[in-house]
């Protein structure tokens, strides 16, 4: 008896295991699929994961520029840094909160917003 009963534990720690296994692999998997650029570009997505109409961005202009859409995501693949603000005019804060805050997206990034973006700045 205490044989079969050792047999049929390994059985089932086979079993498992193999469970086990997959579930990690599938959680392995990635939650979306952004198609990314293979290009130096810049611009901003009216959605999130760079979908929606894009809007490019101008990385050679230094100055502050207003989208002429709000933005739920972007993508940097520039060698420039890019700061996000909330707000019109590069005005940090969060909507309804003034200060400091804004968003930065390094080169070679890309990333989704918390809050629609409505301006930035290049940084070289």
């Amino acid at each position: 008896m205490a044989i079969r009963r050792k047999k049929h534990l390994a059985g089932g720690s086979l079993a498992v295991a193999g469970a086990v296994l997959l579930a990690g692999t599938a959680a392995a998997q990635p939650a979306a699929a952004v198609d990314l650029p293979h290009a130096p570009v810049a611009y901003f997505s009216a959605g999130s994961d760079l979908t929606g109409r894009q809007t490019p961005a101008d990385t050679g202009n230094t100055g502050c520029q207003n989208l002429p859409q709000p933005a739920l995501s972007a993508v940097n693949f520039t060698t420039s840094d890019i700061e996000v603000y909330y707000h019109h005019d590069c005005f940090p804060g969060l909507p309804g909160k003034p200060g400091d805050w804004h968003f930065g997206l390094g080169s070679l990034h890309w990333a989704n917003f918390t809050y629609p973006a409505l301006s930035y700045k290049t940084v070289h």
